[in-house]
């Protein structure tokens, strides 16, 4: 059961103006500490019951990667009525609505475990993946731990989202279970976001983001993820079909396809200018 949480205009408002100006707003809190450790135990027993048709481990996992044992899952809102009730809930659609002016579609879930001794996730942004168009996607990315440098937490570039959808490059995969990043225009740019419990934090399909390597020897950093686009979006990634409403309801929307241009980082008197001049050449069906 969900916990009434009313945003008033004002606090609708000053995440609407940090979003706008950072390209995330963090609410902490959204979900109560009962809330939290009934999913976390859920997605532990899950976790438990062996392996998935949803599982990724991520690229060059071996048997004594850390992320073979505890596979991340995705789109868990299709066979488990859990993360779709978490997905839908009105909570995420009312803040939603104050950063957005409506209702979003909602088109994935994902659960990280990320155990200790686990890599981390180079930085991205999560457009690149959906391709919602018109407009873009948001993440809501809930902590079900405490996470913090150690363990890993999330580092954002602040600003990122007025970017481009940047051009790929490759990742170094010791220390990031994903294989292709981003360049950015100077290093240390991207900031950490330590998280307790409950918090959500909100962002923008266009922000840089990742994560560095769990280096803990007890803790795990698990979070549970949505991935939204924007109501008046027409299309995104075939991966991500059926899109669903917040009242759990299938819409048809078109499929977008992969490559076009991307950004490229120029000089110029005001810094690096990121200019659409590159083309996409790498395809990914999902993050």
């Amino acid at each position: 059961m969900s916990v009434s949480y009313n945003i008033d205009e004002q606090t609708g408002a000053a995440y609407k103006a940090e979003f706008d100006e950072t390209g995330y707003t963090l609410v902490r809190g959204l979900w109560s500490e009962d809330e939290v450790d009934r999913l976390r135990d859920h997605y532990m027993e899950v976790r438990r019951r062996g392996t998935n048709p949803h599982d990724f481990a991520g690229h060059t996992a071996t048997d004594r990667d850390p992320l073979k044992r505890y596979p991340r899952m995705a789109q868990m809102h299709r066979w488990d009525d859990a993360s779709l009730q978490w997905m839908i809930d009105p909570r995420i659609d009312r803040v939603m609505i104050a950063l957005l002016g409506r209702s979003p579609y909602a088109v994935q879930t994902m659960i990280y475990f990320k155990p200790p001794g686990s890599r981390g996730q180079a930085l991205h942004q999560d457009n690149f993946y959906l391709k919602a168009d018109p407009g873009t996607c948001v993440a809501a990315w809930m902590a079900l731990d405490r996470v913090d440098r150690a363990n890993g937490c999330l580092e954002v570039v602040p600003g990122s989202h007025r970017w481009p959808i940047l051009c790929t490059e490759k990742a170094d995969t010791t220390v990031s279970f994903t294989d292709i990043t981003v360049p950015l225009p100077e290093a240390g740019a991207a900031v950490p976001v330590e998280m307790e419990p409950g918090d959500v934090l909100f962002f923008h399909g266009a922000l840089v983001h990742g994560s560095a390597p769990n280096v803990t020897t007890d803790r795990f950093r698990r979070a549970l993820i949505g991935h939204y686009i924007q109501g008046e979006a027409e299309k995104v990634a075939q991966y991500y079909h059926p899109a669903l409403r917040m009242d759990g309801s299938e819409l048809t929307l078109d499929v977008a396809e992969g490559g076009g241009a991307c950004g490229e980082w120029t000089d110029s008197p005001d810094g690096p200018v990121a200019f659409l001049t590159g083309t996409q050449t790498i395809t990914r069906k999902h993050e």
